[in-house]
């Protein structure tokens, strides 16, 4: 069994704002609602990219995907629709897109500069930092 994390009712929402769809510059994106899936399990488990499931496909290819759209500021607006149709398990702040646990009281604590989590993923952690672009056009750089 497959355990998906975007019904049809968030994928529905969350489409129109990715990149690779009919009508957009340039070449389609190839099952962008895989590759949504694959970035959200490995920021929900926690797990390095290299640890990726091969049922997501190649992870350096999810890897290298996932920052493209980091700079262009696709995540902000990916988070965004799915806060709009009640889907709060994720957010995006200075230190980039990250699982935000229901069980979590209240903000979290960042112990480590921006530098360090970008060193961090690098090396595969969960923590996906921001560009100073998209810091500055979301509003937190």
């Amino acid at each position: 069994m497959v355990d998906n994390y975007l019904s049809d009712e968030l994928w529905r929402a969350v489409a129109p704002v990715l990149p690779g769809k009919a009508g957009d510059p340039g070449c389609s994106g190839r099952d962008n609602r895989l590759f949504l899936e694959a970035v959200f399990w490995i920021l929900r488990t926690g797990s390095g990219w290299r640890n990726l499931p091969p049922r997501f496909g190649k992870w350096y290819t999810a890897y290298t995907r996932y920052h493209r759209w980091e700079r262009k500021g696709v995540w902000p607006r990916v988070v965004v629709a799915l806060r709009q149709s009640g889907a709060s398990d994720f957010q995006y702040d200075e230190f980039g897109v990250r699982f935000a646990s229901r069980d979590a009281a209240g903000p979290r604590e960042h112990s480590r500069n921006a530098g360090e989590a970008r060193e961090s993923a690098t090396r595969g952690a969960a923590v996906f930092p921001l560009s100073g672009a998209t810091a500055t056009a979301i509003g937190t750089g």
